[in-house]
């Protein structure tokens, strides 16, 4: 683990960087032949994520979430090199994503970034995490965790590429304290 790197809440300056890692994480993790992705779709899905809505939405969860949301980052000194993000709803909490650029994959920044985010989460719910079918590195770390997977698997419209190709995700679950 390097000294270095801290898990902050965001400020609003942090918002472009903050999608550079998630647009970085899906350009390394997200085409695969077998599933019909190519590097062209996921330039094409990030091809206004810097300027248009994709923008002012995270500036909006940065300046201000809503109160079952949180949304934290890592930084190695002044960069932005990890983000994280849930929410809690009445029923569960969902992880809604660890992003990590890919040159810093496997020093614990994405443990941190969870065990930082896991305690705004209501501890008598379970947590959910949707995950790639394919995305092995990150099935692995969210078994390292302690999520299960439900046997759950489903296609969003929202993850539809241009090329017509869609993720199949897999639904994992962390039980929650109580039931543990």
């Amino acid at each position: 683990m390097q000294e270095n790197i801290q898990i902050v809440q965001p400020i609003l300056e942090d918002a472009i960087e903050s999608i550079e890692v998630q647009y970085r994480a899906w350009l390394e993790t997200y085409p695969n032949k077998k599933a019909g992705v190519t590097k062209e779709d996921v330039e094409e899905r990030y091809k206004d994520a810097f300027t248009g809505s994709k923008l002012e939405k995270r500036k909006k969860i940065i300046t201000d979430p809503e109160p079952n949301e949180k949304f934290i980052i890592a930084k190695d000194r002044d960069r932005v090199v990890g983000m994280c993000y849930g929410d809690v709803q009445e029923d569960k909490n969902q992880l809604k994503a660890i992003y990590i650029l890919p040159e810093y994959h496997g020093k614990g920044i994405g443990t941190k970034l969870w065990e930082a985010l896991y305690p705004f989460f209501n501890n008598t719910n379970d947590t959910y995490v949707e995950v790639v079918d394919y995305n092995e590195k990150a099935i692995s770390f969210y078994k390292k965790l302690g999520f299960v997977d439900t046997g759950k698997r489903f296609q969003d419209e929202r993850f539809r590429m241009k090329s017509g190709a869609i993720f199949t995700e897999m639904e994992m679950v962390k039980k929650a304290e109580s039931s543990q």
